[in-house]
């Protein structure tokens, strides 16, 4: 689910009709709510927040009107840190 999502958060760097950002939010909220939900499982409380903040960001249903350019920014550095958490869960799980 991580690496789909970077990779449709890269994409909206691109030129693409309204549609498809509309998609991602309806996507990302769902994702990052979801993985909310799990941390707060595995009793990752701080990881879990920083996750539900990403949802109520990312919601479709208030949209949040900060400019193209940063948006821009939030979706790279949202995909690269959704990459990045991909390694960090790796290396802790194979200590």
């Amino acid at each position: 689910m991580k690496i789909i999502l970077a990779i449709l958060l890269f994409i909206c760097l691109l030129d693409m009709p309204y549609g498809y950002y509309q998609l991602v939010r309806f996507v990302s909220f769902g994702v990052f709510a979801y993985l909310g939900f799990k941390e707060f499982e595995n009793s990752n409380q701080n990881i879990g927040l920083v996750y539900f903040g990403l949802a109520i960001l990312f919601q479709p249903f208030f949209k949040i009107v900060l400019g193209r350019e940063i948006w821009n920014i939030i979706d790279v550095i949202v995909g690269i840190g959704l990459i990045a958490s991909l390694f960090l869960n790796r290396t802790k799980s194979q200590r």
